[in-house]
């Protein structure tokens, strides 16, 4: 039975495992969405910054929880985090699923929403979905649900809140260590993932859909475009440079060619004194 969900409602969850799947419809003018997951302790704060899990460091280091490739589906783009609940350190109380947006605010993502499915069935009815809303249009970043603990088991809670401030804003107010500075001109734009053993199932025939910006992480620099020297006024031009307007213009190099006739008058006094 699929729990058709509202902002705030919640829902036991008897899988082992959960795989949640944003999805929504693109289009001209639809920014592309990337999930992220950070695993949070009893503070509500990461652990540390291996905690979250995103396009750049796609797998947590416990290999618990880990973002899978995007795929193109008739129903709309997917990008899926999977997490197995019951093998999580004791020390994680909650596992919050966020979406970002790439270019533009959440008022421009259509359809927008979130699909809890047990991880170990194939196929089938989600057990949850949850149609995520920006609140003001002006989010770069929503936590579209949360799966915490509650006993011995877990739950699942449509949440819906956004961040004006992107994937950075969003990781920073979960205690994760961001250096914006690096993160505008540093060598590196990719730092190594942790190993995580290949699986079956969606991998297998997932398609990536890009490559996004490594939000917090060195970018690659651009070089900077050779500068187009100038012509230089008043002086000769080289053939390849636009003429100095205003001033003389070089001369043809026919126009000094010798005449062949040319000859020098006699030589002698100019004047003679009487």
């Amino acid at each position: 039975m699929t729990h058709a969900m509202v902002k705030g409602s919640n829902v036991p969850l008897d899988a082992m495992a959960v795989r949640a799947v944003l999805r929504w419809t693109p289009g001209t003018g639809v920014p592309d969405v990337d999930a992220s997951a950070l695993l949070l302790g009893v503070g509500g704060r990461v652990r540390s910054d291996e905690d979250f899990v995103f396009y750049n460091q796609p797998r947590h280091p416990s290999g618990l929880v880990r973002r899978l490739p995007k795929r193109s589906l008739p129903e709309g783009l997917t990008d899926t985090i999977e997490a197995d609940l019951t093998a999580l350190d004791p020390s994680v109380d909650q596992v919050v699923i966020a979406a970002s947006s790439d270019g533009a605010a959440f008022e421009h993502v259509r359809d927008l929403r979130i699909l809890l499915y047990d991880a170990a069935a194939s196929g089938g009815e989600p057990l949850a979905v949850f149609d995520v809303r920006p609140e003001t249009g002006e989010e770069t970043a929503i936590i579209c649900g949360e799966l915490y603990r509650r006993g011995d088991g877990w739950k699942f809670r449509a949440v819906g809140q956004g961040y004006p401030t992107g994937l950075i804003g969003l990781a920073t107010a979960f205690g994760i260590s961001v250096d914006e500075s690096e993160a505008v001109a540093g060598p590196d734009p990719t730092p190594p993932a942790p190993a995580f053993p290949s699986a079956p199932g969606p991998d297998a025939q997932a398609t990536v859909q890009h490559q996004q910006p490594s939000y917090g992480y060195p970018q690659p620099a651009v070089a900077p475009a050779a500068p187009v020297p100038g012509p230089a006024y008043g002086y000769p031009q080289p053939a390849s440079v636009q003429p100095a307007y205003g001033y003389p213009q070089p001369a043809a190099a026919a126009a000094h060619a010798p005449d062949p006739n040319f000859v020098l008058p006699p030589q002698g006094p100019q004047f003679i004194r009487p």
